[in-house]
């Protein structure tokens, strides 16, 4: 595999209540739940992770559920703003009566780049939107009781930054991430990748007065990019360093190895390996199960489980 961006590999979300986060992604969206562990850099909050069956890149969303009580977060320049979800064609009327039934907040569908699309907010205000892709979209979807295959995310279609000016992101995109401009809508760019098939997709928007965003409850806290292995993260490494941007060093983050710089624009993006992946602690059926910890928080184990609410 030559060295290239995969595409998106996960997104990671702030929110509050983390029963309330657990429930509405894995029952009302129909996500799988992939795993349960802890912040690493704060072991007392839960890290959550949802996906497609075996939790493949392109198809995670984490959370960091901080508590009931956190700052509600505001959406602005400098972050990414929305979250795109592949959904089969002839979907969305299925996913508005099911908003309707749990009292989600959506808009009426309507269509960008050719796609009909629909939005809506999760409980803490963070914004998604379900995409009906003009290109194929053969990913396997997860399926609940409620939510079939024929009407289920496939995991991502894209992801949506806000930023006063596009330039100095744009070029990260192009000149480090092998992106490329493909379309554009007023004052909305479309990047993609032709490395991957889905999950290929980074619109910029560009909006020269808006406030930055305030990083809280509700909000996208970063965008992990995919890459094949440690060989390949650490030659991005090398290339984001020579271009002039502070990166940190390599990260194990137990289930992938990771890289962490801010692009020019203000966003945090994340360079992450499909390595070792989500089984490397629990087999395929118990994903999602039971509390995981990395090793050096075991000794811990019941302290913090006894701070933890309870979810599942």
């Amino acid at each position: 595999m030559e060295n290239t961006i995969l595409g998106l590999h996960h997104i990671t979300a702030i929110a509050g209540d983390a029963k309330r986060n657990f429930d509405f992604y894995s029952k009302i969206l129909g996500l799988r739940f992939i795993k349960k562990t802890v912040n690493f850099d704060d072991p007392g909050t839960y890290h959550f992770y949802f996906g497609d069956e075996v939790g493949s890149a392109g198809t995670i969303l984490t959370f960091f559920p901080w508590g009931a009580g956190i700052q509600q977060g505001r959406k602005g320049s400098g972050m990414a703003t929305e979250i795109g979800y592949s959904v089969p064609k002839g979907s969305l009327d299925f996913w508005q009566k099911r908003f309707e039934q749990y009292n989600v907040i959506y808009n009426k569908p309507a269509d960008k780049f050719g796609e009909k699309y629909l939005t809506f907010l999760d409980p803490d205000g963070l914004k998604l939107e379900l995409i009906e892709s003009k290109t194929e979209d053969n990913r396997k979807p997860w399926e609940t009781d409620e939510v079939k295959a024929d009407v289920a995310t496939k995991g991502f279609h894209n992801i949506t930054l806000t930023l006063n000016d596009i330039k100095a992101t744009a070029a990260i995109l192009t000149e480090i991430f092998g992106y490329k401009l493909i379309d554009q809508e007023v004052n909305r760019y479309r990047y993609a990748t032709d490395a991957v098939e889905n999950a290929a997709i980074v619109d910029l928007v560009e909006l020269t007065d808006e406030k930055r965003g305030l990083n809280a409850n509700g909000t996208v806290h970063h965008v992990a990019f995919r890459v094949k292995n440690d060989e390949i993260l650490m030659h991005f490494r090398e290339k984001i360093e020579a271009y002039g941007l502070s990166i940190t060093p390599q990260i194990d983050r137990q289930y992938f190895h990771s890289l962490y710089f801010r692009e020019p624009g203000g966003v945090l993006f994340e360079i992450a390996t499909d390595n070792p992946g989500f089984t490397v602690d629990e087999s395929l059926e118990e994903l999602g199960k039971d509390l995981k910890l990395p090793a050096q928080y075991e000794a811990h184990r019941k302290a913090i489980e006894d701070h933890l609410v309870k979810i599942n």
